[in-house]
C-alpha cells in the first residue's frame, strides 16, 4: 500500500468544537452581570404634596417670601414672578438673576427651613400647549444657574 492520499477510506479528521470553556465564560459574565445589577440606581424620587385638610382655612396661608416662579407664556416670555426676563430662546437674562438671587441669599444666610442649606427652589410654570423643549430649555438655564431642586408646576396658565 502506498502512502499516498487515497480517495477511499482514510482516517479523515472530523471538526470538533469543544464548549466547555465557553460555558464557563458564560457562567463568570452571569456571575458579574449579577453581582452588578443592585448597584445601579433603579427609582426616581419624585415628592408629592399632601392633600390639605378640607377644614383648613386657606385664606390665612401666607405665600413663602423666598418662593421663587419662572412663568412662560405662550408667546415664549419669561417671568421671574412678575418681572420680565427676556423669552426662551434667550435665557441669559434669567440665568444671570437667578445666580445673582442665589448669591445674595447665601450672603444673607437665607437658609431653607431647619436646614443650613441656602433657599434655591424655583418652580417652573408653563401652559401644557408648550412645546417640550422649550420648557427644557428653561429648567436647563434655571440648573445652569445653581438651582436645586427645580419643580414644575401642573396647574394650567391662561391659553
Amino acid at each position: 500500500m502506498s502512502m499516498g492520499a487515497s480517495g477511499a477510506g482514510g482516517d479523515d479528521a472530523v471538526p470538533y468544537i469543544n464548549v466547555t470553556p465557553l460555558i464557563d465564560v458564560l457562567l463568570v459574565l452571569l456571575i458579574i452581570f449579577m453581582v452588578v445589577t443592585p448597584l445601579k440606581p433603579s427609582r426616581f424620587e419624585a415628592k408629592i404634596p399632601t392633600e390639605p385638610d378640607p377644614n383648613q382655612d386657606m385664606s390665612q396661608i401666607k405665600p413663602n417670601p423666598l418662593t421663587l416662579v419662572v412663568s412662560i407664556s405662550s408667546d415664549l416670555q419669561l417671568k421671574l414672578n412678575q418681572d420680565g426676563m427676556g423669552s426662551v430662546n434667550d435665557t441669559a437674562t434669567l440665568s444671570k438673576r437667578l445666580s445673582g438671587l442665589f448669591d445674595q441669599r447665601k450672603k444673607d444666610r437665607a437658609f431653607r427651613t431647619g436646614t443650613e442649606d441656602v433657599e434655591k427652589t424655583v418652580f417652573v410654570k408653563a401652559p401644557r400647549s408648550l412645546k417640550y423643549g422649550d420648557v427644557v430649555k428653561v429648567i436647563d438655564a434655571i440648573k445652569g444657574a445653581g438651582a436645586n431642586p427645580v419643580g414644575l408646576q401642573i396647574d394650567d396658565l391662561a391659553q
